[in-house]
């Protein structure tokens, strides 16, 4: 049987260039970068080289770049530094009602624990966010304002740039923090035509492996480390790095950069023609627009739990999520939040994409979830 892997927005495939980085560290380049030997050199030069990379394809100084065990890491590391070093008399914090839960399990423990307000905004009845509902909540009590850029269970693309710039306009003493995974590699992620000053980013979402990531910091902005130990990362992570995986994530990066224009454009044919076949099923229903992410698509399969369609799914060697994978199949209520009845939210199925599907695989989910209509209903 084959197999038709459509949840990449869960975790990608680690690319060729990748798995050679990884392997050239795990048997050439071993050694600790912290050791003052030639062994630990080449290490230490591993580690530069995706710095530069990174540095390179956001279009910052290398020294802004912290690497990080995931994007969990990285935006806790921005939330709870932020609010210990500016939240100290501004005790506001702005963000967006469908954060990832790194975001929002993050921010929850702030108002609970350190007396943090947090001020949630809803998107409009269509769906869509407006850079004035945010700037409008924002003022001299408002330590940090934190977005995603891209929706990780629907692929809406939220306004950052836009309301990052409208609040630096007004207080340019609120810290601008962006969750970029479902972006990076992607769309153009540049920090300064964002106006971000921190900005998470993840790995194994850009076909390198699990395990590391990233956290864009803008010079002079205030950190603090959550893990104390070794002067690593400019003593802001303490312990020794993990090289094969930083490797491998710089090696992705700099074989993906130079066809992201290319690749976007693939990925949104795939997604076109899966939208037109599912336009054809009865009652499915699209929940994300046609300007989202074409890497992500949410639907509705009414009368059908997730769960089972997507079982029913793996069957036919088909791969989908019924939402975001760290949430574990739990709802988490971002498909009201963009339109979808409170009935409609258990048969919610995501397919997400990379540039290695094939309209083999758009044809396989199509049919797969036809036929689960059918065999399903009339049980």
């Amino acid at each position: 049987m084959n197999e038709h892997y459509l949840d990449n927005a869960a975790t990608t495939k680690p690319c060729e260039a990748a798995v050679a980085a990884m392997m050239r560290c795990f048997q050439e380049n071993y050694g600790n970068p912290s050791s003052l030997h030639r062994i630990g050199l080449y290490a230490q030069q591993e580690m530069d080289h995706a710095r530069k990379v990174l540095a390179a394809a956001l279009g910052c100084d290398v020294r802004e770049i912290l690497f990080t065990s995931c994007a969990t890491e990285s935006t806790n590391m921005a939330l709870r530094s932020t609010a210990a070093a500016y939240g100290r008399k501004r005790k506001k914090i702005i963000t967006s009602a469908v954060e990832h839960a790194s975001v929002k399990q993050t921010l929850r423990h702030l108002a609970e624990n350190e007396g943090f307000e947090i001020i949630e905004i809803r998107p409009d009845e269509t769906g869509t966010y407006r850079a004035g509902d945010f700037a409008a909540a924002a003022d001299e009590n408002t330590c940090m304002i934190t977005m995603m850029m891209v929706n990780n269970e629907t692929g809406h693309v939220l306004p950052v740039k836009e309301v990052f710039s409208a609040v630096k306009r007004r207080f340019p003493h609120i810290i601008t923090h962006c969750d970029a995974v479902q972006a990076f590699m992607k769309y153009p992620v540049r920090p300064y035509q964002l106006c971000a000053d921190l900005i998470s980013l993840s790995g194994h979402k850009i076909h390198a492996a699990k395990g590391v990531g990233a956290l864009y910091v803008k010079k002079g902005t205030k950190l603090r480390a959550l893990l104390l130990g070794g002067k690593q990362e400019n003593s802001l992570r303490a312990g020794t790095e993990g090289v094969p995986l930083i490797a491998g994530f710089g090696a992705a990066v700099e074989a993906l950069a130079p066809t992201m224009e290319s690749r976007f454009q693939y990925v949104k044919s795939l997604n076109a023609a899966l939208r037109e076949k599912l336009n054809q099923l009865p009652g499915v229903r699209i929940l994300s627009p046609e300007d989202a992410s074409p890497y992500v698509m949410s639907i509705i399969v009414p009368k059908i739990r997730s769960e089972i369609l997507l079982h029913y799914l793996e069957q036919k060697g088909v791969y989908v999520s019924s939402g975001s994978a760290c949430s574990k199949g739990a709802g988490s209520g971002v498909p009201e939040m963009f339109g979808a009845a409170r009935e409609e939210a258990d048969s919610v199925l995501r397919i997400s994409f990379s540039s290695e599907n094939t309209m083999d695989d758009v044809d396989a989910a199509a049919e797969g979830i036809a036929a689960g209509q059918m065999e399903i209903m009339h049980k």
